[in-house]
């Protein structure tokens, strides 16, 4: 039976650190979106706003979808 070749990683450990944080926070209430202030409840939000931070930070995380 032939082998799975693996690929890389996508997202590197700076990332899932960053993306565990902010569900945390937002699990607690604390975690809140960048211009409005306003509450995070969205979980796709919150981890949205973890690689966003992991981008900043210099981690591996792949670029963002054009839209």
């Amino acid at each position: 039976m032939p082998q799975k070749r693996k690929s890389p990683r996508r997202y590197g450990p700076k990332a899932g650190a960053k993306v565990e944080r902010a569900m945390h926070e937002m699990k607690r209430g604390q975690l809140r979106s960048g211009r409005s202030g306003k509450r995070v409840t969205s979980r796709k939000q919150a981890i949205a706003i973890g690689l966003s931070e992991a981008r900043k930070a210099g981690g591996k995380v792949p670029r963002r979808k054009a839209s």
